[in-house]
This record gives C-alpha cells, sequence and structure tokens, in this order.
C-alpha cells in the first residue's frame, strides 16, 4: 500500500471517481489507496459534491507550508506527552475528525469533540482549544455553545476558577438511549398510519412491519445500553488484546 502524500494526479482521478458517482472504497481501490485517506481528502476539502482537485492540492500544499513555518527549524517537531509521535496523532485526530463529520457533526464542532477525547486531562479551556486548534475564540465558542446544546459536553470550573469544557463518557449512553426514543416515536408514527389506512390494505401491512422491525431494534438498543454502560467506567486490562466487558448479572 503507497504511502505519501497524495499527489495532483491522484486528485484528479478522485474527483472524476465523485463525478461518476463512485464510492470512496471504490476510488481508494483504483489508487491503490486506504479508503480512509479518499474520505478524509474529500471531507476535508468540500466534501463529495464541491471536492474540486485543484483547490484540494493547492490548500494541501498551504498547509504543509504553514507547518513548516511553525515547525522549529532544523529537526522534526518534539514529541508530545508520553513519547507520542506529534504526526500520528495530528493524522488519527484528522481521521476522527471525518468520522464525525460523516455521521452530520459541522467540522468545527467534530474538532472540538475529538480535541477533548483525545486530551489526557480530559477537558480543555477555550484558550487552550484555540491554541491548539488554531482558531478564533468566536468559532471556539460557537462549537462549544452547539455541542453544548446537544448534551455531547459538559462546563465545570477548576481550582483557578477557570471554565473548562469536558466531554463526559456517560454522554454515549445518553445518546443510544436519545436513539432508542426516536426509534419509539418512529414505531409509534407507522402504526398511527396502519389505524388511519385500515388494517387490510398493503400499506397498513408495510407500515406494520417497519414497526415492529423499529420496536425491536429500540428494545435492544435500550438492553445493550443498560448492559454495556459500565464499560464506560470500567479501565481495560492491560494484557495485550483483552478489553473491558460488562458483567453479565
Amino acid at each position: 500500500m503507497p504511502g505519501g502524500r497524495l499527489t495532483q494526479q491522484e486528485r484528479q482521478q478522485i474527483a472524476l471517481g465523485l463525478a461518476d458517482g463512485l464510492a470512496y472504497a471504490e476510488i481508494a481501490r483504483r489508487l491503490d489507496r486506504p479508503t480512509s485517506t479518499i474520505t478524509r481528502e474529500v471531507m476535508r476539502n468540500g466534501g463529495p459534491t464541491a471536492y474540486r482537485a485543484d483547490l484540494a492540492h493547492r490548500a494541501t500544499e498551504r498547509r504543509a507550508h504553514q507547518r513548516r513555518q511553525t515547525a522549529p527549524r532544523g529537526r522534526q517537531a518534539p514529541p508530545q506527552a508520553d513519547g507520542r509521535d506529534a504526526e500520528a496523532v495530528r493524522e488519527y485526530e484528522e481521521s476522527f475528525t471525518t468520522l464525525l463529520m460523516q455521521q452530520g457533526l459541522p467540522k468545527m464542532m467534530s474538532r472540538v469533540l475529538v480535541s477533548l477525547y483525545t486530551t489526557d486531562a480530559g477537558s480543555l479551556t477555550a484558550s487552550e482549544l484555540v491554541q491548539h486548534l488554531q482558531v478564533s475564540p468566536a468559532s471556539i465558542s460557537k462549537a462549544i455553545t452547539f455541542l453544548e446544546s446537544q448534551g455531547l459536553i459538559r462546563r465545570e470550573r477548576d481550582e483557578r476558577r477557570r471554565e473548562r469544557y469536558v466531554a463526559d463518557d456517560d454522554v454515549w449512553y445518553q445518546g443510544m438511549i436519545a436513539a432508542a426514543r426516536a426509534h419509539a416515536q418512529l414505531a409509534e408514527t407507522a402504526r398511527q398510519g396502519v389505524r388511519v389506512l385500515g388494517p387490510d390494505t398493503p400499506a397498513a401491512a408495510r407500515l406494520q412491519g417497519i414497526a415492529r422491525f423499529v420496536d425491536f431494534v429500540g428494545e435492544s438498543m435500550i438492553r445493550a445500553s443498560e448492559q454495556a454502560r459500565e464499560v464506560l467506567y470500567t479501565k481495560a486490562e492491560t494484557t495485550s488484546g483483552d478489553t473491558a466487558e460488562p458483567r453479565s448479572d
């Protein structure tokens, strides 16, 4: 699997593939690149409907130039805490951000959330987010307001009375429960259609099937979420290959 940055010719092939309606995986196969590379490239450069090879290439060159200007001269960027590779961490944050964007979260909100998830401290101040993401305080404020309104983060005060933002572990549980409630509402709406259209009609039979399916999925999500909730607060074993699993009791 080839490494290195995408070339201008490869970006042109990506643009052609998108115009032809090809999936990211198919474009990646044709270029012999990881699917994640193509996904990240497209999402960070306008998305599938606005991607342009020439603009994407210039944007990449501009970002590389900015990194060279901010990096210490004559040597690589210093490693992060615990000896982490700074470049590998940056690439991981970009991949995580791209995934959240694919799931519908706006770009800046995704970047802030990823920054909170990947910090050892478990929280960041607004100034720390500004410094880490190299964006304006107004951008951070807007992202924080949105994420808090969605229940994805919470605020707290540290010993210096500074406001800190925390991506609470329990948000994954709450998110699954909220999704289960949405499923329940969908099932109820489908059952209303059965009553309106008449129980013996083909349309009603279709809606009844939807209601049963969505009911089953929603109930399964609630049971699984309740059983697995403690995983969010259980430290994984340090032995290789082991992962924490919920108790069966």
